[in-house]
């Protein structure tokens, strides 16, 4: 009853929200399940739904395309030098702010060291930035052949430390408004340098307590779009809504903590890989829209991606691996072990709640006794990403930039954002060499290997790149891209009418 109340209520808070033609105005409304942590692009600590959403009000130096591939975007040419140890940009003439001041070579210089101090990946290897009319020359204190996709942080005007109050980017939008836990307001940015986008002249972004919610609202036509997965599509009458799929270029994962008994001890942790049948979560949580995955890579990064990672589902295996390690702790500590977790979920990500749901039951097959502990988002966040206060969660992992790095630099026994306290030689060894590799086949290697090094130790559990599929009303929009990150390109999106 509680639920059904607070669905009525926030159908209610919507009513005349929902984006439509005003006129000749073309705008549109869509529904996230979760919002920004923080309105920061030089904050690494966002949430993938936040970055999605800056991903188009902040621009760096370059732009990936559709396929991964850096475009011109902030700078309009490079050149690299000294074996990819020097980049130098020459910047677009007559980039604007939001706030019509012009970009200049120190707003990038500023905006790439703020980042670099707050802990962006591979921005600690620049040495040095020279500025010269309009121009920059990047010093990096190494060799870095792939340094390129770090520089889509978005630049900020030289200065701007209030940047959580003062959005001001460069972008196809800028942030009219930010109501928390309501709305956030997207306005076209009349000035944009590529003059012939965006299309739409509004996105109102409505954050929802949870997907239910948010579906209610969609098939109750107060939002015209959102986020759905697989499960979710067969609500949808194809007569009334257009389904559009992409990727999610996301690893959804059963994080493990390799911290906390018994998941400490490597046996259990493959025996729950080995007990848990990715396909018939899939099948049973996806209606079948899923691409498996046994590596910390998203496939959608082939050339890097090891496709030989997954566990077979061996479940005799599994129970096999339990009983050496229940002989094993016996022996040590003179009584048995409890093979029994809890399995913390943001309530508000449905998918990743009936994944857990999946799971449960195929861990009871095998011996471990699992239970499911639901909790909101900002609890996730504190008390498992960053408290670490935690045994097992089910989260998809994504990259903020279009690198195979930028997926297992999270892996490193010294790094921050190792929330499943994952340690490994071999890895962090396997990590360093990439690093300095600058032979392109060499350095593919390498990451095939650190795949296989975070695998085999079984960090977690890896099951796939999510299907995910976004819903309009029928015959409303189009111009969707689909990019091997995370967001959503509300640039290039018009209405079917335009």
């Amino acid at each position: 009853m509680k639920i059904f109340i607070l669905a009525l209520a926030a159908l209610a808070l919507l009513s005349g929200c929902a984006g439509r033609e005003t006129g000749k105005t073309a705008e549109m409304s869509f529904g996230f399940s979760s919002e920004p942590s923080t309105l920061d692009p030089l904050s690494p600590g966002n949430t993938a739904d936040g970055r999605s959403i800056l991903f188009n009000v902040f621009e760096g130096l370059v732009k990936p395309d559709t396929q991964g591939v850096m475009k011109p975007c902030i700078a309009e040419s490079w050149t690299i030098e000294q074996n990819a140890a020097v980049y130098n940009f020459m910047l677009r003439e007559n980039v604007l702010f939001h706030d019509g001041t012009p970009v200049t070579p120190a707003d990038v210089k500023f905006s790439l060291e703020t980042a670099a101090a707050a802990g962006f990946g591979s921005l600690d290897r620049i040495g040095e930035i020279l500025v010269q009319d309009n121009a920059l020359r990047i010093i990096l204190t190494e060799s870095d052949p792939e340094f390129l996709p770090y520089l889509t942080v978005g630049i900020v005007q030289a200065g701007n430390e209030a940047r959580e109050r003062n959005v001001i980017g460069t972008g196809p939008f800028y942030i009219e408004s930010y109501t928390p836990q309501r709305n956030l307001v997207l306005k076209k940015f009349d000035d944009y340098w590529d003059s012939g986008l965006p299309h739409l002249e509004k996105v109102t972004i409505v954050f929802f307590v949870n997907t239910e919610v948010m579906m209610l609202a969609l098939r109750g036509g107060s939002i015209d779009g959102a986020n759905v997965t697989g499960a979710m599509t067969v609500q949808f009458n194809n007569d009334d809504f257009d389904i559009v799929h992409r990727y999610s270029a996301a690893v959804q994962l059963l994080a493990l903590n390799n911290n906390v008994p018994p998941l400490d001890d490597v046996l259990v942790r493959r025996a729950i890989n080995y007990g848990i049948d990715v396909n018939e979560i899939i099948d049973t949580a996806f209606f079948g829209a899923g691409l498996p995955s046994g590596s910390p890579v998203i496939p959608g990064l082939s050339a890097y991606y090891n496709e030989t990672l997954s566990y077979p589902y061996e479940p005799d295996t599994a129970r096999k691996l339990l009983e050496e390690a229940a002989q094993s702790y016996l022996q040590r500590n003179g009584r048995e072990p409890d093979f029994s977790i809890e399995i913390t979920v943001p309530s508000n990500y449905v998918m990743h709640v009936d994944t857990a749901q999946v799971i449960v039951s195929q861990l009871e097959r095998i011996g471990i006794n699992a239970n499911i502990k639901l909790v909101d988002w900002a609890t996730w966040l504190s008390s498992v990403y960053f408290g670490r206060q935690y045994a097992a969660t089910v989260i998809s992992l994504d990259s903020s930039v279009v690198s195979p790095r930028s997926f297992l630099a999270r892996y490193r026994s010294e790094s921050g954002e190792n929330f499943m306290n994952f340690t490994n030689t071999e890895f962090d060894n396997l990590y360093n060499a990439i690093l300095s590799e600058t032979d392109d086949s060499a350095r593919i290697n390498l990451y095939k290997e650190a795949q296989a090094a975070i695998t085999h130790n079984a960090a977690g559990v890896y099951i796939q790149d999510i299907f995910y599929f976004m819903a309009f009303r029928k015959g409303a929009y189009a111009g969707f891209k689909n990019y091997p990150l995370y967001t959503i390109d509300f640039a290039s999106i018009y209405t079917q009418d335009r």
